[in-house]
């Protein structure tokens, strides 16, 4: 009775953002990028909000993308967000709950239990992007951000607020070795039920940061506060509920709107820097994701890149330029 309450307030609450009105402000990347902060309901650290940033096409259009960041991440790509400007796409990005601009000082960074925790954000945000005029919207996630759009996709069956979805690398398997999968990452999960707070390092390589930031070896320039080189550790809660989206992934998952799925087309596991790290993914493993993919009930269309990075937009100049030519011929065809 409680979870039906829960549920009928959160879809009033996201109808009447429809048609509140929402109040911007300047963003931290200044240029025009426009920040706002919406409360959600309370969760079992206390008190949530998630962060729209907005900018608009110079002439008035209806169509929009909506972009989900990663795991130990934020919205900072502004070359990005001018891209689709440029195509026409009203930009909006979504910091989710606990990440980047949405983190509180009593939270801990990531902390979620069930993915299914960031659907308020996505559905409270597309409420915002339909009442101020945009009738289509292309749902665009990387990597973590990936697999939580298109968990929610299957989720929202029917019930679409978006007209296509784009996965920039989706985090649809843990790049760890057979061996650990099979006999501890089990062990971890069983652990979690019961105690979803106990902290675990995940022991991500620094190098990818190191990769992209312009302190380092990187052309980007962003706050190492909100998206440090060593990601903080995680709750065992945040594996688990990793783990069990990407076992729904695997079960097979429907979506009725166009997919098109992009990934490196190689992996990369250097210890040391070299400039390899321009040339591959060096977060997932590239051919589980490839096989994962294709567990999507629906039309679905899943292309590698050459020599991309794990944020494909983040790659070098050439690959970049690939990869957007090859976003927008798509979205030419499928957000209308």
């Amino acid at each position: 009775m409680k979870q039906r309450l829960l549920y009928i307030f959160l879809i009033l609450l996201q109808a009447g953002m429809a048609s509140a009105q929402v109040t911007y402000f300047a963003d931290l990347l200044g240029k025009g990028f426009k920040q706002a902060t919406i409360v959600q309901p309370p969760d079992y650290e206390g008190s949530v909000t998630c962060t729209i940033v907005r900018k608009t096409t110079p002439e008035k259009s209806a169509k929009s993308v909506l972009y989900v960041h990663g795991f130990n991440d934020y919205f900072f790509q502004e070359e990005m967000a001018e891209r689709y400007l440029k195509e026409g796409f009203n930009f909006y990005a979504i910091d989710l709950r606990k990440s980047g601009r949405s983190w509180l000082s009593h939270q801990k960074f990531n902390n979620v239990r069930e993915l299914s925790e960031y659907y308020a954000d996505i559905d409270t945000a597309l409420a915002i992007i339909k009442g101020e005029g945009n009738e289509k919207v292309l749902l665009s996630g990387h990597s973590l951000g990936g697999l939580v759009i298109s968990l929610y996709a299957s989720e929202r069956l029917g019930k679409e607020k978006f007209d296509a979805v784009l996965l920039n690398s989706p985090l649809f398997a843990l790049n760890i070795r057979s061996g650990i999968k099979k006999t501890a990452l089990p062990l971890l999960i069983k652990r979690a039920e019961k105690h979803p707070e106990t902290n675990f390092d995940l022991g991500l390589n620094p190098l990818y940061g190191e990769s992209l930031h312009i302190t380092a070896h990187g052309e980007w320039s962003y706050s190492l506060g909100l998206k440090p080189f060593i990601a903080p550790p995680v709750n065992l809660g945040w594996i688990r509920a990793v783990y069990n989206g990407q076992e729904r992934v695997s079960q097979g998952i429907q979506i009725d709107k166009p997919v098109l799925v992009l990934h490196s087309a190689k992996s990369i596991d250097e210890k040391k820097w070299s400039d390899i790290f321009f040339t591959g993914d060096a977060i997932l493993n590239v051919d589980e994701v490839a096989r994962q993919a294709q567990n999507i009930v629906g039309q679905y269309s899943i292309q590698a890149v050459q020599g991309g990075m794990h944020d494909l937009v983040l790659s070098k100049q050439p690959v970049r330029d690939e990869v957007y030519s090859t976003i927008f011929n798509w979205a030419k065809r499928t957000v209308k």
